[in-house]
């Protein structure tokens, strides 16, 4: 089966993650075995910590994580949030600490999705 451009992938031995910036044949392998494609959830049960809410602003929009703030500790965060355009992929890279909230230069009309990925559990898109 190919893989296609923008899928993502983790590894359930080390917690690799990836993204096909190009489409190919060959399955995507780490620690000796198959990594496993992500599907994004889309409701949380979990306080609504972890669909992203996209706000426009001034020359741009403002993606948050959660309607209730996601905790950003070591053990368990956001690593990154994206926005998707029909040409291109936006990327805020989170470390603990940080607020679960990033601001993309981009018009709302443009976006075709918003994900964001939680260490613990996984892709989330709205």
């Amino acid at each position: 089966m190919a893989n296609q451009l923008r899928e993502i992938y983790k590894c359930e031995h080390c917690g690799n993650v990836v993204e096909f910036v190009q489409a190919g044949p060959a399955p995507l392998v780490c620690c000796g075995e198959n990594m496993v494609k992500l599907e994004a959830q889309t409701e949380d049960a979990a306080n609504e910590k972890h669909v992203p809410v996209v706000e426009e602003i001034e020359g741009g929009v403002k993606v948050t994580v959660g309607t209730t703030l996601h905790p950003m500790t070591e053990e368990h965060l956001i690593r990154f949030i994206e926005v998707l355009t029909e040409d291109k992929v936006l990327r805020a890279e989170l470390k603990a600490g940080d607020k679960p909230v990033a601001e993309f230069k981009v018009s709302k009309d443009e976006i075709v999705e918003v994900r964001e990925f939680c260490n613990i559990h996984g892709l989330w898109k709205a």
